[in-house]
């Protein structure tokens, strides 16, 4: 850092919780299909695609007022307003898609719990940045108007 430059002034992010909430494993309902796509021997009877459901209401994970912002933020994607399904089918393992699924359910509570951003503090542009605009402006004019040969 520059001891001669002055420190950049910042707006003070909101407070996080010192632990983000995770989706415990053990609230998780699977659900296992047959995955389309490439294969190989055992292709037609195995089950790797994976479907993760989770019961956001009765989680015993959030409280009061994160459940309501992730209820709020996830509205669209709840099942019957409560539940929230991810579908994961892009592995042949059927391990590797219970992760891809378990990391996508924790990727979107993430997002729905995390504390809204700052509110903008609208401001103006000084009154000299204006002047020097205009002034700029005018004299663009005067030449271009000079360059059209009309004296």
């Amino acid at each position: 850092m520059n001891p001669s430059r002055p420190a950049a002034r910042r707006a003070a992010a909101p407070p996080r919780p010192a632990t983000r909430p995770a989706v415990p494993e053990a609230e998780v309902v699977w659900r296992f299909s047959r995955a389309s796509g490439p294969g190989g021997q055992h292709v037609n009877t195995t089950d790797s695609a994976v479907e993760a459901r989770w019961d956001v209401v009765a989680s015993g994970v959030l409280e009061g007022p994160l459940r309501d912002r992730a209820l709020a933020r996830l509205g669209p994607r709840l099942l019957d307003g409560r539940v929230l399904a991810v579908h994961a089918a892009e592995h042949r393992s059927q391990w590797r898609n219970r992760q891809a699924a378990l990391s996508r359910l924790q990727a979107l509570l993430d997002e729905a719990v995390a504390p809204p951003p700052p509110r903008r503090r609208p401001t103006r542009k000084s009154r000299g940045v204006n002047e020097r605009r205009l002034t700029d402006k005018k004299r663009r004019g005067d030449v271009k108007k000079g360059r059209r040969g009309e004296w």
